[in-house]
């Protein structure tokens, strides 16, 4: 079993920068791969970012490429997602997931059925 705790949301300017972070129990947590997600009022859930676990390869949605960075540190069990040059469009509730095996692609990563493990997510917004 594994629990996820996010934090380090809130509200920001546009163009400011914000870091969440993803606290996980579990000794195994290091083979995990961890995905961050974000849901905005009336509108599906989205993915944001994903981190393999051994291996770090990340992979993000083309919307968030170059403005997104996820990464993880295991020896803290915890995942970060630094967000840069926000926009009111990234206004959402972002939500960590992991998954224990997994196959190292995008299109399995990035999609969110394929988690065993959710967070309860923080609220991120950005003014304009």
């Amino acid at each position: 079993q594994v629990q996820l705790v996010e934090s380090g949301g809130g509200l920001v300017q546009a163009g400011g920068s914000l870091r969440l972070s993803c606290a996980a129990s579990g000794r195994t947590f290091s083979r995990y791969a961890v995905a961050w997600f974000r849901q905005a009022p009336g509108k599906e859930r989205e993915f944001a970012a994903a981190i393999t676990g051994g291996t770090l390869n990340t992979y993000y949605a083309d919307s968030m490429k170059g403005r997104f960075t996820i990464s993880r540190d295991d020896a803290k069990n915890t995942v970060y997602l630094q967000m840069n040059v926000a926009t009111p469009d990234d206004t959402a509730r972002y939500y960590c997931a992991a998954r224990g095996s997994y196959f190292d692609t995008h299109w399995f990563l990035s999609n969110s059925a394929q988690y065993d493990y959710w967070g309860q997510g923080t609220q991120v917004t950005v003014s304009s």
